[in-house]
């Protein structure tokens, strides 16, 4: 049953099926030809599948980042960046990987990161000289950086079906967020060697002032977040309710850059959002529900450790697919469909499941910049006015870099377990 359903839904995805439909078709037919229990409990566990209360942190999150954009926070997230690195060699492409590491406290979403700064950073980077597919290329190459970094959509996710803390997910992904930033930065100014790059003249003091005075608010809101996350004043849920009543009142009353009537649409924006990453999970909750009762997963972790039980080995092969999975279909499929079996298999060789829910995140999030389906690209590329075509091409120096960070991450656990066993205590014995 398991083995036709995901047949079923790999040729669903690539004929193009949009993912949830893809999923419920998949396991409709599955339970339909191959099971003795009745439909019914399909709807039954897609109802039960997304009610969690945690999940509410989904729309919050959205709502937060869609706000910032259409009151214009993100512009002057971006120059303020600009205005501390724009004199650097590549300065613009720096300070578009730093504007993506401070909107990362905010959206949770690489995509959201693409479509909310790319704009900004497309323009800025063409109109001072910098060829349009490269500026395209930094922007998708540092969209990744968004679910790393608290908050993450995908975390939520991953804490959901692994039940583990959400709070110790988020406070696991800053290090690795930062390190993922310093080597694509690292890789940028390896580029820009001979000069290749404009830069702009070094802002005086005064200007860098001027700059972070203007956005000290929009600056401010991933510090309110996380901090009120890190030092335990609220919940990963309600951090996304405090976030998105911050980024109302900013827009609104502060910078006075949106209006009550910009509100309908900005709300619409964000159902259409939500509902299709929640319909994604509601469809995947009987596919979660068929793979324990067949016992699918526990066959796939005895299939595994008859080939190895060396965790070193079992990381390697689960990175490899996970990269391949992730560049040739949606993340968030492969994160609800791979999590119920590879969690498991982690656990079964001693793999921290903090630890491994970074390990995830982060392998999927490259796909999501990486050819052939990588969604940041065709955002990115859209933004651009470039072919596809020359957007894979040009993002392809940015992945070697991701795979350094991927490698570092996988095995120096440190990394991601240091900080949430400082702030919560040893997670899981």
């Amino acid at each position: 049953m398991i083995g036709a359903t995901v047949a079923l839904f790999t040729l669903l995805t690539l004929l193009s099926v949009p993912v949830a439909f893809s999923v419920g078709i998949a396991v409709a037919i599955g339970l339909a030809l191959f099971s003795p229990f009745p439909m019914a409990i399909l709807i039954q566990k897609m109802v039960t599948g997304i009610d969690n209360f945690v999940l509410v942190a989904i729309p919050l999150f959205i709502l937060t980042g869609n706000l910032m954009n259409a009151g214009g926070i993100t512009d002057r997230i971006f120059a303020f960046v600009r205005a501390c690195v724009g004199h650097m060699p590549a300065g613009l492409a720096h300070a578009n990987v730093g504007a993506s590491v401070v909107f990362s406290g905010v959206s949770g979403s690489a995509v959201a990161d693409a479509a909310g700064m790319g704009a900004i950073e497309i323009k800025a980077m063409t109109d001072a000289g910098y060829e349009r597919p490269f500026s395209a290329a930094v922007t998708a190459a540092s969209s990744v950086i968004g679910p790393i970094i608290p908050p993450s959509i995908p975390m939520i996710l991953y804490g959901v079906i692994a039940e583990v803390s959400i709070g110790q997910l988020f406070a696991a992904g800053i290090v690795p967020g930062l390190i993922l930033a310093v080597t694509l930065s690292a890789q940028i100014a390896w580029m820009s060697r001979g000069g290749r790059f404009p830069r702009d003249q070094r802002a005086r003091a005064a200007a860098v002032w001027r700059s972070f005075r203007s956005g000290f608010f929009a600056l401010a809101t991933p510090v309110v977040m996380l901090g009120g996350l890190l030092g335990g004043v609220f919940t990963p849920t309600e951090a996304g309710a405090v976030a998105a009543g911050y980024a109302l009142a900013v827009a609104l009353l502060i910078y006075r850059s949106l209006s009550l009537l910009d509100l309908p649409r900005v709300l619409v924006e964000t159902m259409i959002t939500t509902a299709i990453v929640l319909f994604i999970i509601a469809a995947v909750s009987p596919f979660s529900w068929m793979l324990v009762i067949t016992r699918s997963a526990a066959g796939f972790v005895g299939f595994v450790q008859q080939l190895t039980a060396d965790p070193v080995v079992v990381l390697l092969l689960v990175n490899l697919a996970l990269l391949v999975l992730g560049a040739v279909m949606e993340s968030g499929a492969v994160l609800v469909l791979m999590a119920p079996l590879l969690v498991p298999l982690a656990a079964s060789v001693g793999i921290d499941p903090v630890h491994f829910g970074i390990i995830m995140v982060l392998n999927l999030m490259i796909g999501v910049a990486t050819p052939p389906v990588g969604m940041a690209l065709f955002v990115t590329a859209h933004i651009a006015s470039i072919p596809i075509e020359r957007m894979m091409r040009a993002v392809l120096p940015f992945i070697p870099p991701m795979l350094v960070t991927l490698a570092l991450v996988t095995y120096w656990p440190a990394l991601s377990l240091t900080l949430p066993r400082l702030l919560f205590g040893t997670p899981h014995p």
